[in-house]
């Protein structure tokens, strides 16, 4: 009896525990029914809002990247001429550029050049203006020593005939070295007057074959080659007409 009473006893226990379970696990089932239910109304109320795109092979493309636009013929025929004028016009300004340079490179070289042969010049001339002056230095020493020796001469013998003779000895050598140097001395007692080589000082009455011949020089005039240095000083000759010759006779 007593064992009966613990059979009954334990399967009884047996039983709830087994309902116990599975109510259980019918609450759950139910509760996760209704999270699904949830779920699906939750998600049917959010719309979608995926931007994502992705090219033919399945890649992810970028967010910012959008889809090239067609060009037509006439706007890639335009670009074409752009970009051909621009490379034109770089051409030509680098062009520009490098003859701009090479003309400051030639100018510069130029005034460069042309500096230096005026200083060439200059020194040149310099040369020959000391080179003048020392040659008449050199051709007047004769002249300072014909002086030398009229003074000493004059020293010695005081007869006017010495004097006179190294006086005109200093006047030859002081003329020799003007010619020297290429002075020359102008015609002047015998030749014809001439108002560029003369000047007249006077007039005297001539024969008429005398007439506009110089008959006396008072200084004589220098050219240094086609320059007149000075003009001679000189007394001109003028035929008398025949009543002052008539009156001349008379008196």
């Amino acid at each position: 009896m007593i064992n009966r009473l613990l059979d009954y006893v334990f399967s009884k226990k047996v039983f709830i525990r087994i309902y116990m379970g599975w109510f259980k696990s019918k609450k759950m089932n139910e509760q996760d029914f209704n999270n699904e239910e949830i779920i699906e109304e939750e998600t049917a109320e959010s719309p979608v809002n995926d931007k994502r795109r992705f090219d033919e092979e399945g890649e992810r493309l970028k967010t910012d990247e959008k889809p090239e636009k067609t060009k037509s013929a006439e706007v890639i025929s335009l670009e074409k001429q752009l970009n051909e004028a621009r490379a034109r016009y770089e051409t030509a300004e680098t062009k520009l550029v490098d003859v701009q340079r090479r003309f400051d490179q030639a100018k510069n070289n130029l005034e460069r050049e042309t500096a230096e042969m005026r200083q060439r010049l200059t020194k040149t001339l310099e040369d020959r203006a000391k080179q003048g002056q020392f040659n008449f230095l050199t051709t007047l020493l004769p002249v300072l020593d014909n002086l030398n020796l009229a003074i000493n001469a004059s020293e010695q013998d005081s007869s006017f005939e010495h004097l006179l003779s190294g006086v005109k000895g200093t006047a030859r050598s002081f003329e020799q070295a003007l010619i020297s140097v290429g002075v020359e001395p102008i015609q002047a007692v015998g030749a014809e007057f001439n108002p560029e080589l003369h000047e007249a000082v006077d007039m005297i009455a001539v024969e008429p074959e005398n007439d506009g011949k110089i008959t006396a020089e008072y200084a004589r005039g220098y050219k240094f080659g086609e320059k007149l240095l000075r003009p001679a000083k000189v007394q001109v000759g003028k035929a008398m007409t025949q009543q002052a010759t008539s009156n001349s006779m008379k008196d």
